[in-house]
């Protein structure tokens, strides 16, 4: 299990507890966080679910694959840390995990 920290464009922050084998949008879609809309609901098909992840983590959350850097140039505001969320899988080394939605999903 994780806690996974959410904060919205605006500063607003949410953690949330997931377990293992999740990705982060499911610990989002399971807890209702804001800015997840998950509308392919996981399969890396769309870039609703786009997050930037802090840079302390980026080494972290796994290789970004050909097609999620697809998807990410879907994304409006894509920056170095963007990520779909979809793609991240929970584990215990992602405990304390902080990432940001973007405006544009909100």
């Amino acid at each position: 299990m994780a806690k996974i920290t959410f904060i919205d464009h605006d500063g607003t922050k949410r953690d949330v507890e997931a377990d293992n084998g999740l990705s982060v949008m499911e610990a989002a879609v399971n807890n209702m966080v804001p800015g997840i809309d998950a509308d392919c609901g996981g399969a890396c098909a769309c870039a609703t679910c786009h997050v930037y992840v802090d840079d302390a983590w980026m080494g972290k959350t796994g290789e970004i694959s050909d097609m999620e850097e697809t998807m990410l140039d879907f994304a409006e505001d894509r920056r170095e840390n963007s990520r779909l969320s979809c793609q991240i899988k929970i584990s215990d080394d992602l405990d304390g995990l902080v990432v940001t939605t973007p405006e544009s999903q909100h």
